[in-house]
């Protein structure tokens, strides 16, 4: 069975703005699931998030120190790679700027690392700026596990991979990896509004 999915079958919706929409994308009510393996639960007495890689010193945060940080609402929509589109979607957590704000983070690129052995690549641009959260809310409420809770990157403006779920750290490079998705065969940044799925995309 192959691991890349070329998309869920579904019908554009007439009854939206069709600009908020990126090609080939359909809207849907729900939020569905989708995993690359079994879904990890870690107790938050043992969770932590560090910051570490080409950083000036290392930097880790337990659960409650994670909450105690400054926060942001995120009102957004999210894109995933299987062509579903979820419209108005709330949530709640750290942006990326506060995490690597007390960080000399000289070099270009971050990894995120996460429970289960996911990671996924991207340009620091990508993650500063008020680009990307560490969120672990989601509609009010605590985010579930099968959503990435405790806590999941979110990048809105990229395919939903990119918002890696049960993420644990950022490690800062001076080069560019690819992550899990990425080595096998998702695009390196994965924009939507190009249609940046594949590779060969």
């Amino acid at each position: 069975m192959a691991l890349i999915s070329r998309g869920f079958r579904g019908r554009r919706r007439t009854d939206v703005d069709p600009a908020r929409i990126p090609p080939g994308q359909y809207v849907v009510e729900g939020f569905p699931v989708l995993s690359a393996g079994p879904t990890p639960h870690v107790p938050l007495d043992q969770w932590t998030f560090t910051v570490r890689g080409a950083v000036g010193e290392p930097r880790t945060w337990s659960w409650e120190e994670f909450l105690a940080l400054p926060s942001e609402a995120v009102h957004t929509d999210i894109h995933c790679v299987t062509k579903w589109t979820k419209l108005d979607t709330e949530w709640r957590g750290v942006s990326v700027d506060t995490l690597l704000g007390g960080v000399d983070a000289s070099a270009g690129f971050v990894m995120a690392f996460c429970d289960g052995g996911y990671t996924t690549n991207l340009p620091l641009a990508d993650v500063t700026g008020g680009h990307a959260w560490v969120a672990y809310e989601y509609d009010g409420k605590p985010l579930e596990p099968k959503h990435g809770g405790p806590a999941r990157l979110l990048v809105p403006h990229l395919y939903f991979w990119k918002s890696a779920k049960w993420v644990r750290g950022l490690e800062v490079l001076d080069h560019d990896q690819p992550g899990f998705w990425e080595n096998l065969g998702y695009h390196n940044r994965g924009d939507p509004w190009k249609e940046q799925r594949y590779w060969s995309d």
